[in-house]
C-alpha cells in the first residue's frame, strides 16, 4: 500500500475534508490535494502530524497498510456537512480575548488603586509618591504577565495554522456584532459614570478620590470594550487569514507546504511591504535631517548658543518636519500600493 492510500482512507473514516485536514497540519487544501495524487510529499514534521491525528507510526503510514484497520474510536473525527473548528481556533481566540483585555485592565486599575495612596508617606524619610509607584508597578507587572505570554501563544498559533475555513454561521457573526454593541454602550456608560464622580467630588472633601474613581471605572470600562471588540473580531476569519499572511517573513512564507502559486503571491506581497517600509524609512530619516538643520541653523550662521532666540525664526518651526514626513510616506504607501495592484 502507498501513502496515499493510506492518507485517503484514515481521512474518509474520520469524515474529514481535505480542508479540514488541511487546517489540522496549517497547510492549504491544495497540498493535501497533491499528496493524495501522489504529485507531491509531505514534510517530516508534517508526516509527524498526520500519525499524531491519525494515531499511527511513522512505519505503518508510510509503507505499511492502513486501509484495514478497523475506524479507531481516538484521533481526531470531524462530522460531515457544514464546516467545523477542527483546530481549536474559536477556544483559542475565546482565551486571547480574555486575557488580553483582563491584562490592560489590570495595568489601569493599579495606576487607579495607586493613586488612591498617592502623597502617603509610609515612612518619615520615604517620597510620598513611593507607594503610589509601587502600587502602579505592581499592576504594570501582573497585567504584563498575562499579554506577554498571550501575544506569544497567539503568534504560535498563527505559524501553526497559517490558514482557517470560516466556520462561523451568519447566525454566530450577528449574535458576536450585538455583543459588541451592548459591551461598547455599557462600557462607554462605566467610563462617564467615572467622569461623573470627578464633576460630583471636585470641590468637595474627596476631591482627590474623584480622578481615582475615574481611572478605576475607566478600567472596567476598557476591559469591556476590548473585550467584546476582540470577540467580535474573531468571528472575521477572512481577516484572520489575511493578517496572518502579512505577518509572515520572507523565510516563514518558502518554507509553507502550499501551492506555487499561493506561495509566489504571498512573496511577492511582503517584498512590496519591505519596499514600501524601506522608502518610509528613507523619508523620515530625510524629515529628521531636515528637522535638525532647521533646530540648529542659528548655529551654522555663526551665532553663539547663549544668543539664540529660539522663540523665532526658522527654530520654531523644525517639529514640522517630522508630521510632514509622516504624510509623504502615506501619500507614497497609497502610491505605491496602487501601481503594484495595476
Amino acid at each position: 500500500m502507498s501513502f496515499r492510500d493510506n492518507l485517503q482512507h484514515l481521512r474518509a473514516t474520520r469524515n474529514m475534508t481535505q480542508e479540514q485536514l488541511a487546517m489540522l497540519l496549517g497547510v492549504s487544501r491544495q497540498s493535501v490535494t497533491k499528496w493524495e495524487a501522489e504529485r507531491a510529499y509531505p514534510e517530516m514534521d508534517k508526516l509527524l502530524k498526520l500519525c499524531d491525528i491519525f494515531d499511527c507510526t511513522l512505519d505503518d503510514l508510510v509503507k505499511g497498510d492502513l486501509t484495514a484497520r478497523p475506524a479507531a474510536r481516538s484521533g481526531a473525527t470531524v462530522p460531515q456537512g457544514a464546516p467545523q473548528d477542527v483546530c481549536g481556533y474559536d477556544e483559542h481566540m475565546r482565551r486571547f480575548a480574555r486575557k488580553v483585555p483582563t491584562g490592560i485592565a489590570i495595568i489601569v486599575l493599579g495606576a487607579g488603586i495607586g493613586s488612591l495612596f498617592e502623597g502617603w508617606r509610609v515612612l518619615p524619610f520615604a517620597n510620598p509618591d513611593a507607594l503610589f509607584m509601587v502600587v502602579f508597578l505592581l499592576g504594570l507587572l501582573a497585567g504584563l504577565s498575562l499579554i506577554i505570554p498571550a501575544g506569544m501563544e497567539h503568534s504560535a498559533f498563527q505559524k501553526a495554522h497559517p490558514y482557517i475555513e470560516d466556520f462561523y454561521t451568519a447566525e454566530e457573526k450577528s449574535a458576536a456584532s450585538r455583543r459588541l454593541t451592548y459591551g461598547m454602550v455599557v462600557g462607554i456608560g462605566i467610563i462617564f459614570a467615572g467622569v461623573l464622580a470627578v464633576l460630583l467630588t471636585e470641590d468637595g472633601a474627596y476631591e482627590n478620590v474623584g480622578p481615582s474613581v475615574l481611572i478605576i471605572l475607566a478600567a472596567v470600562g476598557t476591559w469591556l470594550i476590548t473585550h467584546f471588540a476582540m470577540m467580535y473580531g474573531r468571528t472575521n476569519v477572512a481577516q484572520y487569514n489575511k493578517s496572518v499572511a502579512d505577518d509572515l517573513e520572507i523565510e516563514e512564507i518558502a518554507n509553507l507546504a502550499i501551492e506555487e502559486e499561493r506561495k509566489a503571491a504571498f512573496l511577492q506581497k511582503r517584498r512590496h511591504r519591505q519596499k514600501v517600509g524601506a522608502v518610509c524609512a528613507a523619508i523620515m530619516m530625510a524629515a529628521t535631517l531636515v528637522g535638525l538643520l532647521l533646530l540648529f541653523a542659528p548655529l551654522f550662521n555663526g551665532q553663539n548658543i547663549d544668543d539664540v532666540d529660539w522663540e523665532s525664526g526658522g527654530s520654531t518651526y523644525f517639529w514640522l518636519a517630522w508630521p510632514v514626513g509622516g504624510l509623504l510616506c502615506g501619500v507614497v504607501s497609497v502610491l505605491m500600493d496602487a501601481f503594484q495592484k495595476r
